[in-house]
């Protein structure tokens, strides 16, 4: 059992410290009066030490596990207490079993679960946080976490998708890359003695042989500071890309990529739809569901357009009429958002709409996948061949004025 140390005080008025073993803060603070000592502060004996410890991050099937356990726990009749206590015991996942001991804690003492929830941002995000507060609001809190453990999922399926998807055509790319540099660093220096040889004979190199022995000589002398001057370009794009103005400025231009901007944008929008609709669907008022989905976009262009028209439906707008006026969402879904506003339907009809965008999406996606694999396959045999011939050339011309 964890210990808690305290600083009390006796009905003499006398300050007296020390530690104590108990379950919970609660229980500690009954122990401490039943010593007739008035607490004054009680803290976890662990909270002053530093541990350096690496801690697991909680992935989307984890939490998803965790809160269909919760779910049928409950449903069974068994107590919010004693359902966070068996999860707690029985959770192979080291964090979320500190996590679970933790908010146990909190809810033992009279913390709501949606509050005990927040605490912990890095493992429960504001969407699970707000259905779960509705849930709770609403009695209907076993529903609540069904249905964001069945959205958690759905999404870690929709992310292994394209993870899936892409990582064939980006082994391609890296593969290509580190032939070509073994062939330019390693393998073009081989032939510096014959082109050299071939100079004093008067014949001159072509182009291509000139440019390559030139990027192979640089490469292979300043190789090293190449490397440096790539890795800080790449960690300042990347601070750049995390500011406000870097984001916006990129989410803008991946959406008008030739065939990768439907793609982002349709996952951006099918992002909203669900989210927006999970929340609609668990009681969270509108203007609350508009501001976590606007933020769980991905996308930062779409989540300002989604801002204003929060604006405007405070104003007593509709929804459907300031979304129309971003220009981002196609007029099929807005028509479909228009007509579910007026009948009352939105969450569902929301929910609907994000399954139809994910298969065109995956469509899209597949039908992209089975272009890049051959266009890859055909730039890393051309980048080679122009290599071969670069070095092939000077030994052709050579052959052709001997003869």
């Amino acid at each position: 059992m964890p210990e808690f140390t305290y600083t009390a005080r006796t009905l003499s008025g006398e300050d007296v410290r020390g530690t104590i073993t108990a379950g919970t803060k609660r229980e500690t603070l009954a122990l401490l009066a039943d010593r007739s000592l008035y607490p004054i502060h009680v803290a976890s004996a662990d909270a002053g030490s530093v541990r350096f410890r690496f801690k697991k991050r909680v992935g989307a099937a984890v939490l998803a596990s965790t809160l269909t356990q919760l779910a049928d726990l409950l449903e069974n009749g068994v107590p919010l207490l004693n359902s966070l206590e068996i999860l707690a015991e029985q959770s192979a996942h080291s964090t979320m079993r500190e996590v679970l001991g933790d908010i146990r804690d909190k809810v033992s003492e009279g913390t709501s679960l949606d509050v005990a929830f927040a605490s912990h941002p890095e493992v429960f995000n504001e969407l699970t946080i707000s259905v779960v507060r509705a849930g709770s609001e609403g009695a209907f809190l076993e529903d609540a976490l069904k249905r964001t453990a069945d959205f958690l999922q759905l999404q870690e399926e929709l992310k292994n998708k394209v993870v899936g998807a892409m990582t064939y055509p980006a082994f391609l790319a890296v593969a290509g890359f580190l032939v070509t540099l073994i062939l330019v660093v390693f393998f073009v220096p081989k032939f510096a003695t014959l082109f050299a040889r071939v100079e004093q004979q008067g014949g001159g190199l072509p182009v291509p042989t000139i440019i390559l022995l030139g990027v192979s000589d640089f490469l292979g002398q300043n190789g090293l500071l190449a490397t440096a001057g790539t890795a800080f370009l790449g960690v300042w794009l990347w601070n750049l890309i995390k500011t406000p103005a870097g984001r916006a400025f990129l989410d803008k231009w991946k959406l008008r990529l030739p065939v990768f901007g439907r793609i982002f944008l349709g996952s951006a929008l099918s992002r909203f739809c669900r989210i927006l609709g999970t929340l609609l669907q668990n009681g969270v008022p509108i203007l609350r569901a508009l501001e976590i989905s606007a933020e769980s976009t991905g996308n930062q262009v779409l989540a300002e357009a989604i801002t204003r028209s929060a604006e405007n439906i405070s104003s007593g707008e509709t929804l459907s009429r300031p979304l129309a006026d971003c220009g981002l969402i196609p007029p099929p879904i807005m028509a479909m958002i228009s007509v579910a506003e007026e009948s009352n339907n939105l969450d569902n009809v929301l929910v609907s709409i994000a399954e139809t965008i994910d298969r065109k999406t995956a469509q899209q996606l597949e039908t992209m996948v089975r272009l890049i694999e051959p266009a890859m396959l055909l730039v890393m045999g051309t980048v080679i061949l122009l290599v071969m011939v670069a070095l092939l050339l000077p030994v052709f011309e050579m052959s052709t004025t001997m003869g």
